[in-house]
């Protein structure tokens, strides 16, 4: 028998703190559960220490307590693993489930055709830890750095309620339509980051090459005459960019290196968020995604049995926005004192008035996890209908703008030719 401590609350939000004598960790936890107590950090008791964990950490399995702190910020996957290999890992285990294969054996068959090389090393100690006596949940568990604190704690969810066929399957889905919405941005942002760096590299090169190379010969050619104003102002513009070329380049490193020690402190990003969540268009997509992603991951641990404080605490950590996060956590301090969902999300200022009300209806008719996942359904379409309606605008403009730019030069550089075309080399010859 193994000790392990724990820290719960009750139906009321009072804060307790005990050990109990079990084999193995998932054991440990339903029987907390079943003493009417809501569980927070569940932990097996080190041998030389007797200090239990905190309030503020949420259940970590056996012996990943270390390594689960290092990936609480990691959605579904890091490292050499895809989300797209995960998924489908994930979607294959819950339809051989379904079909009443064991466990044991439907790893074996996925472990025998997985062409990834980190997952099937992965899954052959899976396998041998689930003979040795540990449960699907534990196996995970001891690789945080693939399967994350989400996706553990829906598998102990799913084991406890017996219903770890359909757990999976949902989780798969859970992860497919994250990794589609993420995509779509991704994708999004993609197109008009990259015609703006072509457009710069166009435009460095001709002003640095190409422009400095006809100043010399229309310069010779038009005489005293001089150049149009227009060319003349290209010429000048060539100049001082090839002369401060360094310059801009050592602006651009310093800018970006700035973004980022921004970013790393906790004001910083806090201040960077709410301006992302200000911009136009790309504001209103931030938002939506960011509810999006808040409850659906809500809306799944809910439906798949994870207690409420708990998958607030994961909801969390998995925000891609400060704002958002910072929400979520008082949220979770005000249910962990009796209030509702409602009330707090309101306060925030972060989540839209129909949000609000599509949560608080679902937590008075008893459907919370089937509103939250429809308000998730409901922004995805959101975002995608954004997106698509952004880029039909942004395309055509990224054109003009780029032919115009270009543009520009060429008819600068020909204007001085046509000048000669009609009064010849150097303002023409005297008539005699």
């Amino acid at each position: 028998m193994n000790t392990f401590t724990y820290t719960a609350f009750n139906s009321r939000g009072k804060l307790f703190r005990g050990s109990v004598q079990e084999k193995t960790w998932t054991q440990a936890l339903r029987r907390v559960k079943e003493m009417g107590l809501f569980p927070t950090s569940v932990k097996e008791k080190s041998r030389g220490s007797a200090r239990p964990s905190s309030a503020g950490k949420t259940k970590s399995p056996t012996r990943s307590a270390v390594a689960g702190a290092r990936s609480r910020h990691r959605l579904s996957i890091t490292g050499r693993i895809s989300v797209r290999i995960l998924s489908a890992f994930t979607r294959q285990m819950a339809t051989l489930l379904e079909a009443g294969i064991p466990i044991l054996r439907a790893l074996r068959s996925i472990e025998q055709q997985e062409e990834n090389r980190t997952l099937r090393t992965i899954l052959r100690k899976v396998i041998t830890e689930i003979e040795g006596g540990g449960t699907f949940s534990e196996a995970l568990a001891r690789h945080p750095e693939v399967f994350s604190r989400l996706y553990v704690n829906m598998i102990v969810a799913g084991e406890t309620a017996g219903m770890l066929e359909s757990t999976l399957a949902r989780l798969a889905d859970f992860m497919e339509r994250t990794q589609r919405i993420r995509s779509k941005i991704v994708s999004a942002l993609f197109y008009p980051a990259s015609v703006v760096l072509v457009a710069i590299g166009i435009l460095t090169l001709l002003m640095v090459f190409v422009v400095p190379k006809f100043r010399e010969v229309l310069g010779d050619l038009t005489g005293s005459k001089g150049l149009p104003p227009f060319t003349e102002f290209i010429f000048q513009s060539s100049q001082f960019v090839s002369s401060h070329l360094l310059h801009f380049t050592a602006s651009a490193i310093a800018f970006i290196v700035a973004l980022k020690l921004i970013r790393s402190s906790k004001s910083g990003r806090a201040a960077l968020d709410r301006i992302k969540l200000k911009l136009p268009i790309a504001g209103r997509i931030a938002r939506k995604a960011g509810i999006a992603r808040f409850t659906r991951t809500l809306g799944t641990m809910l439906e798949n049995g994870v207690p409420v404080l708990q998958a607030l605490t994961i909801s969390r950590e998995t925000a891609s926005n400060a704002l958002f996060a910072r929400a979520i956590q008082q949220t979770h301090d005000c249910v962990k004192d009796g209030a509702s969902l409602t009330d707090p999300l309101q306060a925030s200022g972060v989540f839209p008035s129909t949000v609000i009300s599509m949560i608080d209806v679902g937590e008075q008719t008893g459907a919370l996890p089937n509103m939250l996942l429809k308000v998730a359904e409901s922004c995805e379409d959101d975002v995608d209908n954004n997106i698509t309606s952004a880029l039909s605008l942004l395309e055509p403009a990224l054109i003009i703008f780029l032919a115009v730019l270009v543009g520009s030069i060429v008819i600068a550089l020909f204007l001085p030719l046509v000048g000669i075309l009609d009064h010849g080399v150097g303002g023409g010859s005297e008539e005699g």
